[in-house]
């Protein structure tokens, strides 16, 4: 096997970690902002200035400078996104028409949140929540078009975010919190068994008399492989609360990235006749050709600012502002490490996101003392930035969102908020041919997406 062929074969099986191992990384729609109930009925509107329950500890920890006593709240969201592919001309390694069918995607999950907020008698106020700020569950049909790119994707991720706030001056309140934050993922995809024999065979002599199809493309001979990993790191979070008059209130919250070094296993599951052609194959010593191996990849998952105003304009409507910057151009290049690789042939996957800002508007009516009515809109941006780096496993757009929610408080020591979200997500159009692609196929389509969210939350007081 010539050099160039080597290394060809090399960064094509590689791609196959990539595809996987880039997708915790790979898409806005992953990162979960439902990290509340009361927030989620304004659409999170004004969340770093409201300070109106412990949740605060994650949108802005000087937030907590507002609540008196303790406060334990308990909250979860049912996300159902839904995205119904359409096949647009889909090709094989070899640029015959790729067979399979459409599929629909996107899993119901549920995501809890956890707080817990007591002010001290030196009059510093100190907590913990506990949320998943990042999370995904995909899954799509059997024979799909796109099989080559992804079947099932599953992210899951845990916070612990400790937080300590007090009053620097009457007007200014400050907040510090430490994350300590687990990432883990599972990714499945197809192989298209001819694709890889063909790096080494491209006469396909070899493949036939192996027992495979000359037939790009072919599911009954599909192979499959498994990656799953996981990472535990450390960022932190602070933020400031500024009384601008007895009425309006400014809060600016800073959220730090946190660099991942993700580790696992790709587990494979070879087609007999690829199998065999591969114990014939003269491998590069030392260089292992889809066989169980380890992996490990640095992800550095983004920063975020967060600018939020809030202003009594009555004696019942509180109107609610936010704007909110993420960093994703911290996902720019991600390499991976593949245990059996040729050193120095790492691949890169120049993912080459842009930044994003996400709008809010809102407001919450306090119709009596123990009943408040809230809404709100949102526009959030997705860091894709053409149908070409768009992942069948996160297949994101911008997304507009409709908000409506209700707080009840029966007594003093409790009180319950319930809060829903439809979003509009812009038809995302696919064409899908980077290194990134499982065994060189385009997948090229259109999905029309949506996602409802409802959310529940529960507040203790005492």
């Amino acid at each position: 096997m010539n050099n160039n062929m080597k290394n060809s074969f090399s960064k094509t099986l590689l791609a196959i970690g990539i595809a996987g191992v880039s997708t915790i990384t790979q898409a806005g729609s992953f990162g979960l902002i439902e990290q509340s109930a009361s927030g989620q009925g304004s659409a999170y509107a004004g969340a770093s200035a409201l300070g109106e329950d412990a949740s605060t500890i994650y949108f802005n920890p000087a937030g907590m400078t507002r609540l008196s006593g303790s406060q334990i709240v308990v909250a979860g969201h049912v996300i159902s996104p839904n995205a119904d592919f359409t096949n647009e001309g889909s090709t094989t390694f070899a640029g015959s028409p790729l067979q399979g069918s459409d599929s629909s995607t996107g899993d119901p999950a549920f995501v809890p949140n956890f707080y817990y907020a007591t002010e001290l008698s030196n009059g510093i106020h100190v907590g913990v929540g506990v949320g998943t700020p990042f999370g995904l569950s995909t899954e799509y049909d059997d024979g799909w078009v796109g099989r080559y790119h992804a079947l099932r994707s599953e992210i899951t991720s845990v916070n612990i975010n400790p937080s300590i706030a007090w009053k620097a001056t009457d007007k200014v309140s400050v907040g510090f919190g430490v994350s300590i934050q687990y990432v883990q993922l599972e990714l499945t995809n197809n192989i298209d068994s001819l694709a890889v024999c063909a790096n080494f065979d491209p006469t396909l002599a070899g493949c036939v008399g192996a027992g495979l199809n000359p037939v790009p493309g072919d599911a009954n001979q599909d192979s499959s492989v498994k990656l799953d990993g996981d990472s535990i790191e450390i960022g932190w979070n602070t933020g400031v609360l500024i009384d601008l008059d007895d009425k309006s209130r400014l809060g600016i919250a800073y959220r730090s990235a946190i660099k991942h070094e993700v580790s696992g296993d790709a587990s494979y599951n070879l087609d007999p006749a690829l199998s065999a052609f591969l114990g014939a194959a003269p491998i590069p010593p030392g260089f292992k050709v889809l066989q169980n191996t380890t992996l490990d990849a640095t992800a550095e998952l983004p920063e975020t600012l967060s600018l939020s105003f809030v202003s009594d304009v009555s004696a019942k409507w509180t109107a609610l502002f936010d704007w909110t910057w993420t960093g994703w151009s911290s996902l720019d290049v991600i390499t991976i490490r593949q245990a059996g690789g040729i050193p120095g042939q790492e691949p890169t996957l120049d993912l080459a996101y842009r930044n994003t800002n996400r709008y809010s508007v809102g407001v919450n009516y306090q119709h009596t003392d123990k009943l408040v009515y809230r809404g709100g809109l949102a526009y959030d941006e997705t860091p894709i930035r053409s149908p070409e780096a768009t992942s069948a496993r996160i297949p994101g757009n911008d997304r507009k969102w409709l908000s409506l929610g209700v707080g009840y408080a029966p007594s003093a020591s409790w009180s319950f908020d319930i809060g829903y979200s439809h979003l509009f997500i812009s038809d995302t159009a696919i064409n899908s041919n980077t290194g990134s692609s499982s065994s060189g196929a385009t997948l090229k389509g259109t999905y029309a997406s949506s996602v409802d969210i409802l959310s529940a939350q529960a507040n203790f007081n005492f």
